[in-house]
């Protein structure tokens, strides 16, 4: 049976975190979600807060539901602090907090990369800044860091390239920081098959109809879904993964190696 785990989820409320948080309560885990209530550059999670939380009491499951922005290092320590009062530890932390508005570095204003910048990369920073002191103190635990296949660069995705470049690189920096305190942080990557997530619909419009519908999907015969994410962070806190650290795990089509892979055709 998997022992149960006290996780922290950042952008925990809606889209893949949203996933990822009834996917780990499903499995038995204490999961504290927290996101913010109004929606982001490029999203359609206007109210996501609020429907998750009524979401999880429906289904019955274990997460409390806060709003937080990871950019605040105060409202994270509140989280923080009240998943020690409640739970006494905290095994776990996922950081999927992210915005994707699209742009190249020449149409992308100073204002906005900032603000990517912040949510991504630094929000990654200040959660796992203020948890890491308490795994290690608890004789260890995981860290499981979203990343982007957009990391080693993707058209017209300046400033969201950067911040997830910057993810794989923090990720692996903290890894090798903690090794010896038992702390496990790994990178997982969303696949880049034809995922339809909160991000994607948010670049379109929030119009599934827009979406390309000529995505080659994975090689489960079918586009990655928040699920197949889900399924991966779940493996990565447990203890069967007691011993893997530093390492990027691709869900989906070879994103962070170039991908995805073209389209099979068809005669």
């Amino acid at each position: 049976m998997t022992e149960s785990k006290v996780a922290v989820v950042t952008g925990g409320t809606f889209g893949i975190g949203r996933r990822i948080s009834i996917g780990l309560a499903e499995r038995g885990h204490r999961v504290i979600a927290f996101g913010v209530d109004a929606a982001q550059k490029s999203s359609t999670a206007d109210g996501s807060v609020s429907d998750f939380r009524s979401e999880v009491k429906e289904l019955g499951l274990d997460v409390e539901v806060m709003e937080a922005d990871v950019t605040d290092s105060s409202a994270v320590a509140g989280v923080v602090d009240h998943a020690l009062a409640r739970h006494g530890r905290i095994d776990a932390l996922v950081n999927n907090a992210a915005i994707g508005p699209l742009g190249t570095v020449l149409d992308t204003e100073e204002e906005l990369f900032d603000k990517i910048i912040a949510v991504n990369l630094k929000g990654t920073y200040l959660c796992s800044r203020a948890v890491l002191p308490h795994l290690v103190e608890g004789g260890g635990g995981s860290i499981v860091n979203i990343g982007s296949g957009a990391g080693w660069g993707k058209p017209n995705m300046a400033a969201y390239a950067a911040s997830k470049g910057g993810v794989f690189a923090l990720s692996a920096a903290t890894a090798y920081d903690f090794l010896h305190d038992r702390v496990r942080v790994n990178t997982v990557v969303p696949g880049g098959g034809g995922i339809i997530s909160g991000m994607t619909l948010g670049r379109v419009g929030g119009n599934i109809a827009n979406v390309d519908p000529g995505a080659p999907g994975s090689a489960a015969g079918r586009p990655v879904e928040g699920t197949d994410i889900a399924n991966v962070v779940a493996f990565l806190i447990s203890d069967e993964a007691a011993a893997i650290s530093g390492t990027v795990v691709d869900v989906g089509c070879f994103a962070h190696q170039g991908g995805p892979a073209k389209r099979k055709e068809t005669k």
